[in-house]
């Protein structure tokens, strides 16, 4: 006899194949779904990783800027110090030449010539006094321009009053005769 069946076999391997059509649909989108959330996870934590590598980054520059602002402040403070110390230096350096300006000025005062004001400032020397006459000032003058302490002497104004005296004002340079042959050796 002939075998015959009779069984529904096609439906039962159409839902079979379905079944494992849906199941492989899942196991893909499963795949894909983690795939997703892998690729999320890492570009996540490499920007976390970033945001983090960029706060050290602005923090160390942030303090790099206050050491960048306080060695300023240090390089100022040198420069004020160094400024100051050859201040000091220079002074001391000039004090015998100021007693011996004085002195210079003293030996070429003639006689009946009076200062009434003295005036120093930086190089420049300007003073102001009375005569008893015009060849007083004019001696004043030459004993001036032949002192090696000062030089290039000017008269600035010779005024003659009614108390029969003249006033006078001389204005010169103060040079120092060591720099002077040390700029000319």
């Amino acid at each position: 006899m002939a075998n015959i069946n009779l069984l529904p076999w096609r439906e039962e391997l159409r839902e079979e194949r379905n079944k494992n059509f849906y199941v492989v649909i899942a196991g893909v989108v499963t795949l894909v779904a983690a795939s997703i959330f892998v690729v999320y996870r890492y570009y996540d934590d490499a920007a976390v990783n970033q945001n983090s590598r960029n706060a050290f980054l602005r923090n160390q520059i942030s303090a790099m800027d206050q050491k960048i602002v306080e060695i300023q402040k240090l390089k100022e403070t040198r420069a004020e110090l160094v400024e100051r110390m050859e201040l000091i230096q220079r002074l001391q350096g000039d004090r015998p030449v100021i007693v011996r300006v004085f002195d210079e000025i003293v030996r070429s005062v003639p006689e009946d010539l009076y200062f009434n004001k003295l005036e120093v400032e930086g190089d420049k020397v300007r003073i102001a006094g009375v005569a008893s006459s015009n060849n007083r000032v004019s001696a004043l003058m030459r004993n001036f321009d032949q002192s090696e302490w000062f030089r290039d002497p000017s008269l600035i104004k010779v005024e003659a009053t009614s108390a029969g005296v003249n006033e006078f004002e001389v204005v010169m340079t103060r040079m120092n005769p060591r720099t002077a042959e040390d700029n000319n050796g």
